[in-house]
């Protein structure tokens, strides 16, 4: 299989993981589809350090290194590459916007490029964090100027990515107020003090309460 198709196949996985738990659209019947077990054939260098750094066992570690770098070379995906992984699963909408919220999440040290170890950080965290390192991921995503608040105008971009990324497939067929009045109701939950951002204390605690939240964060704990 070449290094294109190779990384899209393992990168959209962990993309429908990613699009459900921040839909909270989750759900169990899929779970055994979402990572493939694959045969070992070389050893990541810095194994142990990312053994250490991360909740997967050295086995798994070498499965998604297999997956992601030993078929690309060059063991990086940038922005771009993760647009088009995107917009091959949702030929129907756009994208290419919530792809880069979504890149931008994953490239931490904001270098242009998601490495493994990028990767494979934030799968842990994802995967096998707690529920306080889930949502502070999730927090993260949604703070797209990363100032340490989400604001409304910030909720209303990501949600108009996703209806945008969705496209066609809403049904019935979403009006244009439809994403402004949804951020509407989220943040009057979430902005408690009514000072026109939600922290990550409020978001915390927002999330927290919410049962289809909280279902969707155990749902992938043991995937691996």
């Amino acid at each position: 299989m070449s290094c294109r198709k190779r990384c899209k196949r393992e990168i959209f996985k962990l993309a429908q993981y990613l699009f459900r738990l921040v839909t909270g659209t989750l759900h169990t019947d899929s779970v055994e589809d979402e990572l493939e077990l694959s045969a070992v054939r070389h050893r990541p260098e810095g194994l142990e350090q990312l053994e250490s750094q991360t909740r997967f066992s050295r086995k798994e570690l070498q499965i998604l290194y297999r997956g992601f770098k030993n078929e690309c070379p060059s063991g990086v995906v940038n922005e771009d590459t993760f647009k088009d992984i995107y917009a091959q699963f949702f030929p129907q909408g756009d994208a290419s916007t919530y792809a880069h919220f979504l890149f931008n999440a994953f490239d931490t040290d904001h270098n242009g490029n998601v490495s493994f170890e990028d990767f494979v950080m934030g799968l842990s965290i994802l995967l096998r964090g707690t529920v306080q390192e889930k949502l502070n991921w999730a927090f993260n995503l949604y703070d797209i100027n990363k100032d340490g608040y989400i604001t409304k105008e910030e909720m209303l971009d990501i949600m108009k990515a996703i209806y945008d990324m969705m496209g066609k497939c809403t049904y019935p067929v979403l009006k244009e107020e439809t994403p402004r009045q949804h951020v509407e109701v989220f943040f009057q939950k979430m902005d408690k003090n009514k000072d026109g951002v939600v922290t990550i204390d409020e978001f915390i605690d927002c999330c927290q309460n919410d049962e289809n939240i909280m279902r969707s964060m155990h749902l992938f704990e043991n995937v691996l």
